[in-house]
């Protein structure tokens, strides 16, 4: 299983991003709970309404699993921003912090990928979706092919991550396709980029070198890892 997935991690491509759409067209899980959160996002567009607002958050909390254990508060601060409506419509990069800083309790919260998911399926065309799967493959992608230089924080501040995602749209010629469907190739590829670390690991503790490390790495899955790669994981482990 982890052979194939790792044979599965091939450079990105147009091809490629057309492979993954179609396979996100046929699960059907993921696929029909994206076209019902759209269908609920459409029929309740504003977010002035707390009962709208709350619908719309405890459907996103549950179909993607933003471990938000406190709707009702979440939805309350949503409603109290002055001038959501307007800010969604243009795009605003600062209402994503606005949305994630929640105070529930005497204790402040910070829903960062859930904010981008709220946005998104207000506004597409603006709001990329943030989740650690694209965090994860990003920044592999970046040690592999080095399309940008950029921090892992970096992504954790909405105007920087929308900037690195048009980075690795323009790098590998993928301005074709939508935010949306750079969204969902990057997240099917980045789910199972976890098999990875995994496998440096196994192969670092039969060799006990970084570049034997990465020999191994090659001969038995056919992918190449920088080494510099292989020790971060290693000294993380």
């Amino acid at each position: 299983m982890r052979k194939t997935a790792m044979k599965g991690m091939k450079k990105p491509s147009a091809e490629q991003v057309k492979i993954y759409l179609n396979k996100w067209k046929n699960q059907e899980k993921y696929d029909s709970q994206e076209k019902a959160i759209e269908k609920l996002f459409a029929e309740h567009p504003n977010n002035t309404e707390l009962g709208d607002v709350l619908l719309k958050v405890a459907v996103l909390n549950d179909f993607y699993s933003t471990n938000i254990y406190d709707t009702y508060s979440v939805a309350k601060h949503i409603c109290s921003i002055k001038g959501i409506d307007e800010k969604l419509a243009r795009g605003d990069e600062d209402l994503v912090n606005e949305i994630q800083t929640v105070k529930i309790g005497n204790k402040i919260k910070h829903f960062y990928s859930f904010a981008t998911k709220y946005c998104s399926h207000h506004n597409q065309i603006e709001y990329p979706i943030f989740d650690s799967y694209v965090d994860t493959i990003l920044c592999f992608y970046k040690k592999v092919f080095k399309f940008y230089e950029f921090t892992e924080e970096d992504l954790k501040d909405y105007e920087k991550f929308k900037v690195i995602l048009k980075k690795f749209m323009d790098f590998f010629q993928l301005n074709d396709f939508t935010v949306k469907q750079i969204d969902q190739y990057l997240w099917q590829i980045g789910k199972n980029l976890s098999f990875i670390e995994d496998i440096i690991i196994e192969c670092y503790s039969k060799t006990k070198d970084l570049q034997e490390t990465g020999k191994m790495i090659y001969k038995e899955y056919g992918f190449s890892i920088q080494e510099d790669y292989i020790r971060q994981i290693v000294e993380i482990k």
